[in-house]
């Protein structure tokens, strides 16, 4: 039964999760030992790894909607290793930013930060990831406090719209804006539906 797993089911079904949210950085590091990324390696490089931090950002955030509407409680487990995932990913698209782009220059990146809009927002959403991260282990959990952590970690909330924005406003300057449709509206349904749920548990004290 999909509702209960076994902790050996678990194990094997997060073994298999973690391989899987591997595959596409083993794909781009084949690719770029045989030379298959294309005319422009660079932007092969910075979209790929945007593309999927967006990706597991959007899986981290169905993880709650699936678990209350299919019943399925063993999800949750998965939420950290997914958010993990997304920051892992946010960090190559960073890094390729500022070692391929800008050579480690900080001055040149941040003049280019404030240049450039989209990628500000960019930067404003990975900044607020790292503290997610760093705070991300049972170790940091007992330290903050329950009702602290988890106040923390409702800057997803702000992170995702930012990502979004930061994909729509890349995307509007080639006048491409089909993929950043599809996300945006995956997000605002996923957040949609969390809006609901809250004002739902505050017109029933709580119970819902």
């Amino acid at each position: 039964m999909l509702s209960h797993l076994s902790a050996r089911q678990l194990a094997v079904t997060k073994t298999l999760v973690f391989g899987l949210a591997l595959l596409p950085f083993l794909r781009l590091v084949i690719s770029i030992f045989t030379d298959q990324l294309g005319a422009n390696p660079i932007e092969f490089i910075t979209r790929n790894t945007g593309d999927w931090a967006l990706y597991f950002l959007c899986l981290t955030l169905l993880i709650t909607p699936l678990r209350r509407l299919l019943k399925w409680n063993w999800l949750i487990r998965f939420r950290r290793m997914l958010g993990l995932f997304a920051f892992f990913y946010a960090t190559l698209h960073f890094t390729t930013f500022f070692w391929f782009d800008h050579f480690f220059d900080l001055g040149e990146m941040f003049r280019d930060v404030v240049r450039r809009p989209f990628i500000a927002v960019g930067f404003a959403a990975f900044v607020l990831l790292i503290p997610l991260a760093v705070t991300s282990t049972n170790a940091m959990v007992k330290r903050l406090g329950g009702k602290r952590w988890l106040w923390l970690h409702r800057l997803i909330y702000v992170i995702a719209p930012l990502a979004i924005l930061h994909y729509w406003w890349m995307k509007a300057g080639k006048n491409d804006l089909e993929q950043p449709l599809i996300f945006g509206l995956i997000v605002l349904a996923l957040l949609g539906l969390r809006l609901v749920w809250a004002v739902r548990k505050s017109h029933t004290g709580g119970n819902a």
